[in-house]
């Protein structure tokens, strides 16, 4: 019988690539998003394709609790693989954003990550078996002007997720954290973020593939991409003083 991989964010971009691997892996699949028609209609094309097994779940998870919701919606399903990788932003100056909006970038990108994961993580150890791959971003190492709780919120995912894993060690669970640089997504429209013409970015699906490869090889952390391993190590070394100017540089508009 296959196992089943939980995936969030998983109607489109990296989720829905993400979805389409596990797939081809042989693993059942339950998808949660926002979007219940993309999902019926990715996990469609995945069985006749596959052969596998899915279960929709529509859910905002924006909405405190949803978490635990999720958890009595799968069931009695084993989940070998969670993949938080739901997640979002806004672009503005904090103080004229809307303040809803930024909890909820909270919300999503931190709280029911956080809350999926402890959850989750409770039958994985029992089995001494499993795999966590939360996506973070390239913008946990270094601050975000008019980005600011977006990159504020994948500096957690990365802290928690590079803790989590020494945690675990010896225990059969592994995490990997997933730090893709600029994609080719719906993120940026839905941000309202304008990236400049020519913007270098990687498709979804070879974030996807370098994100899978390292999940299941047990790596602690993917920096999708060479250029981005590249921008990620100097803005490591780097101080923020500097950093957050080239952040405010890249993303100022007007």
């Amino acid at each position: 019988m296959n196992e089943w991989a939980l995936i969030t964010g998983a109607s489109a971009g990296i989720g829905r690539e993400l979805a389409e691997l596990f797939a081809g892996a042989s693993f059942n699949l339950v998808l949660v998003a926002r979007n219940g028609a993309r999902l019926k209609e990715l996990g469609d094309k995945l069985k006749g394709r596959f052969g596998i097994e899915f279960l929709v779940l529509t859910a905002d998870l924006a909405r405190p609790g949803a978490a635990g919701d999720l958890l009595k919606a799968v069931g009695s399903r084993e989940i070998s693989v969670l993949v938080n990788n739901a997640g979002f932003g806004a672009y503005g100056e904090f103080a004229k954003a809307d303040l809803k909006t930024q909890a909820e970038i909270i919300q999503v990108n931190i709280l029911a990550l956080m809350e999926l994961t402890h959850l989750f993580l409770q039958p994985m150890l029992a089995r001494k078996q499993g795999r966590i791959l939360n996506v973070a971003s390239t913008a946990a190492f270094q601050p975000g002007p008019f980005v600011n709780a977006y990159y504020a919120s994948k500096a957690f995912v990365y802290s928690f997720s590079y803790a989590l894993t020494e945690e675990l060690t010896g225990s059969g669970v592994s995490v990997t954290t997933l730090c893709p640089g600029p994609t080719s997504t719906e993120f940026f429209d839905r941000a309202h973020i304008k990236m400049k013409q020519g913007f270098p970015m990687m498709s979804a699906r070879t974030v996807a593939e370098e994100g899978f490869d390292g999940l299941m090889k047990g790596k602690r952390v993917v920096i999708a991409g060479m250029a981005n391993k590249i921008v990620s190590f100097v803005a490591k070394r780097s101080p923020p003083r500097l950093t957050s100017v080239i952040v405010r540089r890249i993303h100022r508009q007007g």
